[in-house]
């Protein structure tokens, strides 16, 4: 008796096809993005605008308070020292790595993801140890005698600078590590042959080829460092506050939600309209953009 396809389809209804496997294997995680993070962002947005008062009203409290304009800008102030001293610290570190082969290349990425393994609390509250007017640091110094008197290394923008470098480098360097490892090699020996020195070899050679990896690490810790708030609360003080914070401190203590919203509905936008200028930017300056 011959095989009829056709029966099995009407016995099973509808015939399985690669779109309906797409549909089954992404709906779980379509279903998890809407209703933990669209629906609670969506949730904010609306919650900015108020209830009973007027539609811009919690909007233009924030304008009118120079102490929120003021965190608003040294939030974005901080992401974008964070993310420049992060550039000039992982730029040449990664480069090295990249040319590393074999079981210093495995030790190098360990190191990189080692951090990786203990949250961002604990690392926080290592840096409070060593910066602490009694600590590791100032006890070193003052034992030397390179200073008469414990310095100041928290509760300002020192502390709260290198702890949020020391917790983002990691995702500066790994988009150019990998961004590196494409780098023909023959293309740094090719530019020596015509004649080009190192630097001129670097700038109009390997600069170029390595801009996919800093646009990437650039936006990943540029837009990761404007939602501080761990770091900033632990090592800033009340006088280095970042929006994040101030956030929490409209939730938690004064208990005005639509306030809270529309700092993070004022932040989101911004960030928003950052990262498409960022992104226009970085595809003109030929680093192929981050949205790609």
């Amino acid at each position: 008796m011959a095989f009829d396809p056709s029966v099995n389809t009407k016995a099973s209804g509808k015939a399985w096809s690669l779109a309906r496997g797409y549909f089954v294997i992404l709906s779980l995680p379509v279903l998890f993005l809407l209703l933990f993070f669209l629906w609670p962002l969506f949730t904010v947005v609306t919650r900015s605008f108020g209830v009973d008062e007027p539609l811009f009203a919690h909007f233009l409290t924030v304008f009118d308070r120079s102490s929120y304009i003021k965190v608003l800008g040294y939030t974005f102030q901080v992401a974008a020292t964070v993310t420049v001293l992060c550039l000039l610290i992982a730029y040449p570190v990664a480069a090295l790595i990249a040319r590393l082969r074999g079981g210093w290349l495995q030790i190098s990425f360990a190191l990189i993801l080692v951090p990786f393994w203990t949250s961002t609390v604990i690392r926080t509250y290592a840096w409070m140890v060593l910066f602490q007017r009694k600590g590791v640091i100032n006890g070193f110094l003052l034992d030397l005698g390179l200073v008469d008197e414990p310095l100041r290394l928290m509760h300002n923008n020192i502390g709260v600078h290198i702890g949020m470098v020391h917790i983002m480098l990691p995702f500066m360097l790994l988009p150019l590590i990998s961004a590196f490892r494409n780098i023909d090699p023959s293309f740094m020996r090719a530019a020596g042959v015509l004649g080009a020195n190192p630097v001129r070899a670097f700038w109009h050679v390997y600069l170029p080829l390595s801009m996919p990896g800093v646009s990437a690490g650039v936006a990943l810790v540029f837009i990761t460092s404007l939602g501080f708030y761990i770091t900033p609360a632990l090592l800033g003080g009340a006088q280095n506050m970042m929006v994040a914070v101030l956030i929490e401190q409209q939730v938690s203590i004064t208990v005005n939600w639509e306030l809270a919203s529309a700092l993070a509905t004022l932040l989101l936008l911004l960030t928003v309209a950052l990262y498409i200028l960022y992104d226009r930017v970085a595809r003109r300056a030929g680093a192929g953009g981050v949205l790609e």
